[in-house]
């Protein structure tokens, strides 16, 4: 093989490959480059599809002029953020943009969409790996990276997607407060803010969708219920994280606190002084504040919404349920509450205890003989 290290480059060494070859129809071509795998077995594998690319071309006059249409990755991704805008929320869009700029772009930017592999798409996850990237953050790339050449045999610049081997990442753990940090936490809140802090760890709401929280349409103090509508993310008005709404119900304290936050600033439950819509930033040091005078370690506000359903699942409410209140899509996102339910499985296997015996259709003796 004509793989070697570069002893030239200023940089880390690197391995490369450089060879002159005959091809099928007698002529002969001096080939070169650099995998993006920086080992031996990788410059080896990227020489042969070098070398086999350019036989296949000579071979197949139709696969060449295939080739030469199908454009690079940095050209289509461009296509396909413009594809994926009305599809996605803002937040969505923003981080499938950042994955493409600073990872996927450049790494694959100069390479055709057909010339994306199971070979290129593993050294990808090496690379990324070897950097200290985490599986999840790995296999968020590598959703991208799909999805992007799914479209793109969508629309016929590709004959096939490849194969993709995820990364088995830990299940992601989840910070709550228990009982009596919540009940600190809401004592050592800003009177002014003591009511969204209240709100947001008795009923599990989202950030953007406490943001986003309107008196007339969303609130009925009377029927004692929420019904989340929208989420704001970024300043943009948009639907909740699932993409519909729901209703959630609200205990005692929660009520208390609304009525608590009632004010005739504008139509936002929680806002500013003029009425305005806060910001993230703006909500984060109240918080901490609070944390602060608690005695409690510093959180955000998604704490809150685990430690509504954390407490829910402690006191036996059925996961569905918990499930319908969070507006989780699936039941998996809510299994992961699961093992918080006290005596779940010992509660179980004693609903059959005290039934009343019936009899059962054969002779019993004669199944006690055979047992004997």
């Amino acid at each position: 093989m004509s793989a070697y290290v570069d002893e030239w480059n200023k940089g880390p060494k690197r391995w490369r490959y450089r060879v002159q070859i005959r091809l099928p129809d007698g002529t002969s071509k001096r080939i070169q480059g650099t995998p993006a795998l920086n080992t031996k077995e990788a410059a080896e594998r990227t020489e042969r599809e070098h070398i086999n690319r350019l036989e296949d071309a000579i071979r197949n006059p139709k696969a060449q002029t295939k080739e030469a249409a199908a454009p690079r990755f940095e050209a289509f991704a461009k296509t396909f953020l413009e594809i994926s805008a009305p599809q996605n929320k803002p937040s969505a869009l923003e981080a499938k943009e950042s994955i493409l700029r600073v990872h996927l772009t450049p790494t694959f930017g100069r390479k055709p969409l057909d010339r994306i592999g199971f070979g290129e798409i593993q050294d990808y996850v090496a690379i990324k790996t070897k950097k200290g990237l985490s599986k999840k953050t790995i296999n968020n790339h590598l959703t991208v990276l799909r999805r992007l050449l799914v479209v793109a045999k969508k629309r016929g610049l590709v004959d096939a997607v490849p194969e993709i081997e995820w990364l088995k990442a830990p299940k992601p753990e989840f910070d709550f407060l228990d009982y009596g940090e919540a009940q600190r936490l809401i004592g050592g809140a800003d009177e002014d803010w003591r009511p969204m802090i209240t709100v947001a760890s008795k009923t599990g709401l989202r950030l953007g969708e406490l943001l986003a929280l309107r008196w007339r349409e969303d609130v009925d103090l009377v029927k004692g219920q929420i019904v989340v509508r929208r989420s704001v993310t970024r300043g943009i008005v948009t639907t909740p994280k699932s993409g519909k709404g729901r209703e959630v119900d609200l205990g005692d304290e929660a009520i208390t606190a609304l009525k608590n936050a009632r004010h005739l600033k504008g139509p936002l439950v929680f806002c500013g002084e003029d009425g305005r819509m806060l910001g993230k930033n703006e909500v984060k040091h109240p918080l901490w504040r609070a944390c602060r005078r608690a005695g409690l370690r510093q959180i955000g506000w998604h704490v809150l919404r685990h430690t509504y359903a954390s407490h829910l699942a402690m006191r036996g409410a059925p996961l569905k349920a918990i499930q319908e209140l969070l507006g989780h899509a699936t039941i998996e996102m809510t299994m992961r509450y699961a093992h918080l339910s006290p005596g779940a499985r010992r509660d179980s296997a004693r609903l059959l205890d005290g039934l009343p015996m019936q009899k059962s259709g054969y002779d019993d003796r004669a199944s006690t003989e055979i047992g004997t």
